[in-house]
């Protein structure tokens, strides 16, 4: 009896780790309007109650300012949600303290736009934070732009932002 008793036991705190994993790792929503665009995957947010949130556009990874590129990957953005009332899926906080998720203006996901319009990597060191359709979505996107050269593809040899960052880090 004493080891049926602590087998529900173990199968109550494995079923109760379960929900708590599964409700804590859900994507939460944010509504406001965009009000400002940093580069090409990060925005500021307001929301209803006037308060300003940093958003990182997760599943991609845009030309730093520096880059080639960097000053249209912001404008494609800006095009996309600037002064615009928007939906953000976010299901985590970066290193930055930024929310990390998807733009949706009037359904459009603009985190998938900047990828199909050249002006974004799919970031693939991340993919397995995004949902298996959001993963195929932006991976088969970078391969058209890449296969139409739209965008930064146009370049011979685009150098990927991460790789841009390491440069610059290490004073190259």
């Amino acid at each position: 009896m004493l080891n049926k008793n602590r087998l529900n036991l173990y199968r109550n705190v494995a079923c109760a780790s379960a929900l708590f994993w599964a409700v804590s790792s859900q994507a939460e929503n944010l509504q406001g309007r965009v009000v400002a665009i940093a580069d090409g995957d990060t925005v500021t947010v307001l929301d209803a109650q006037k308060v300003q949130h940093k958003i990182r556009l997760g599943g991609i990874d845009a030309p730093e300012k520096k880059q080639a590129f960097g000053d249209r990957s912001k404008e494609t953005l800006s095009d996309c949600a600037f002064g615009r009332d928007v939906v953000v899926d976010w299901d985590k906080v970066d290193r930055y303290e930024r929310k990390v998720g998807k733009i949706l203006v009037a359904g459009v996901d603009c985190n998938l736009r900047q990828i199909k319009l050249g002006m974004a990597w799919h970031y693939k060191k991340y993919a397995n934070e995004q949902s298996q359709a959001d993963r195929a979505a932006y991976a088969a996107a970078e391969d058209v732009a890449r296969g139409a050269r739209t965008g930064l593809w146009s370049n011979a040899a685009p150098v990927a932002p991460w790789d841009f960052r390491a440069a610059s880090k290490s004073g190259q």
